[in-house]
């Protein structure tokens, strides 16, 4: 097993330490990022009082977009799918004539 990293990620004002592998540090710097990105737009937009307010609201939002994509995902493979039957049906009347 490989050397873990020791890293220090700011969230909301928070300095959070943690140990991840090496491969991981990039995504949970880059994710970070991305929340106090949002934690920014939220504060410009909405009279908001309470950092956990901000937060549960960041939350939802990256929850809300990963099921999304799960959905559109779901939505294309089932699409590919009646593709691929449509395909087979025109090649086995094709092959029985």
């Amino acid at each position: 097993m490989g050397e873990k990293l020791r890293i220090k990620l700011s969230i909301a004002d928070r300095v959070y330490p943690l140990t991840v592998d090496p491969s991981q540090e990039e995504g949970l710097r880059s994710a970070s990022r991305k929340i106090d990105a949002m934690i920014k737009q939220f504060e410009e937009n909405y009279a908001v009082r309470d950092k956990q307010d901000v937060l549960a609201m960041c939350a939802l939002q990256f929850a809300s977009q990963l099921e999304q994509k799960q959905i559109d995902s779901f939505s294309i493979d089932q699409e590919s799918v009646d593709r691929l039957k449509r395909i087979n049906d025109m090649l086995a009347e094709h092959l029985d004539k």
